[in-house]
């Protein structure tokens, strides 16, 4: 779906129209059309940012041809993301499904033999000498 997005500069406020590609292996910048998804390693730009865009020296820039402005919020997409949200929270849980914590883990049992103390949630392991 494609979604208004902000330039990735700091401070800049401005929607982006395109979006910039580094190639590390060519040493080549690829700067095109905003990108359908914002990817996590391309940076979307707007219109002053692209056309101020500098590279490191023996680096290129490939640029493809630019749109004027940044594309409008298209209604189709706005509706379709309000009935993707709607159809979510309306979706009924399963009651015999334990609600999944993030981060929690069985305990970790020390090695057979192991002479432990324990103290709160940290395990001491004495060493065999």
């Amino acid at each position: 779906m494609g979604s208004i997005r902000q330039c990735s500069r700091s401070a800049c406020t401005r929607s982006a129209i395109a979006t910039l590609t580094y190639v590390y292996a060519d040493s080549t910048a690829v700067l095109g059309p905003l990108a359908t998804y914002a990817e996590p390693h391309c940076y979307d730009l707007c219109a002053e940012h692209a056309a101020r865009l500098t590279v490191p020296r023996g680096w290129e820039v490939l640029r493809l041809a630019l749109p004027e402005q940044a594309p409008e919020p298209n209604a189709d997409d706005l509706l379709a993301l309000a009935d993707a949200v709607r159809e979510a929270g309306s979706a009924p849980e399963a009651a015999d499904e334990a609600p999944v914590q993030r981060g929690a883990r069985e305990p970790l049992e020390p090695p057979a033999g192991a002479d432990t103390a324990r103290r709160g949630h940290l395990r001491i392991l004495r060493g065999q000498s």
